[in-house]
């Protein structure tokens, strides 16, 4: 028996507001990711690029249809559930970083362990691994302001991988960085889908960026317009 999509939308609706003020933030969204698959999500503002990404981050819910996590309907999930869900099957990588200030890289990248009750030592060990992964071996006790926003991404990066999720959800992971920073940290993600796995889907405004992903998703008012991965079977048919 095969096995399922990794991620499965089907007929997602998000909607903001009521009566003539209601918003169609989504509206009937079908989607499947498969494992391994680095998607990259674009569009206007306003597409429903982002309202797309919180729920699949567990973020958000929808307020109808159906979100199928590798093959389990999240549909009417507790809290807690979508707590644990987050917790242990997906890393989030943000434009603004996220760290906390005056802390070093490997407290910052011990956090979401802390939150699993992960014994010191073994915390202290992965988060170290962790480190050295994304090229930051010995820059450990390096608080945030000691690093340049490339290191400080990387540190972000390090703290989404190290409780080995089976997805990376990267939103704007470029957006704060140089042309030069902007490129390392793309090879880094793309290494990190390759080498390790990790299904990566990425939300950017930047055709270079999206150029880094296998398969791109163009949002435009609330409907997907386009999906790369459409385009190819297509053309593989014929």
């Amino acid at each position: 028996m095969a096995s399922p999509p990794l991620i499965e939308f089907r007929q997602i609706s998000r909607l903001y507001g009521m009566g003539e003020a209601t918003i169609r933030a989504l509206d009937c969204v079908d989607l499947v990711i498969e494992k391994h698959e680095f998607v990259a999500i674009m569009g206007p503002s306003g597409s429903g690029k982002s309202t797309a990404m919180n729920i699949l981050g567990c973020l958000d819910v929808p307020t109808s249809g159906h979100y199928l996590f590798d093959g389990i309907d999240t549909t009417g999930f507790a809290r807690e559930q979508y707590t644990l869900l987050r917790r242990h099957m997906l890393g989030f990588v943000f434009q603004g970083f996220n760290l906390l200030a005056r802390t070093s890289a490997v407290e910052n990248v011990e956090l979401p362990l802390v939150y699993r009750g992960m014994e010191a030592g073994e915390r202290r060990a992965r988060a170290r691994r962790a480190l050295a992964q994304v090229g930051l071996a010995g820059r450990e006790n390096h608080t945030t302001q000691e690093l340049s926003g490339g290191q400080q991404q990387r540190v972000a990066i390090a703290r989404a991988i190290v409780t080995d999720p089976a997805v990376l959800l990267a939103d704007e992971p470029t957006g704060n960085l140089d042309t030069k920073t902007s490129r390392e940290i793309m090879e880094l993600i793309t290494s990190l889908n390759r080498d390790n796995g990790i299904t990566v889907i990425m939300v950017t405004h930047e055709d270079d960026i999206a150029a880094y992903a296998k398969r791109n998703l163009r949002f435009v008012d609330g409907h997907i317009q386009s999906d790369s991965a459409a385009r190819e079977a297509t053309a593989h048919v014929r």
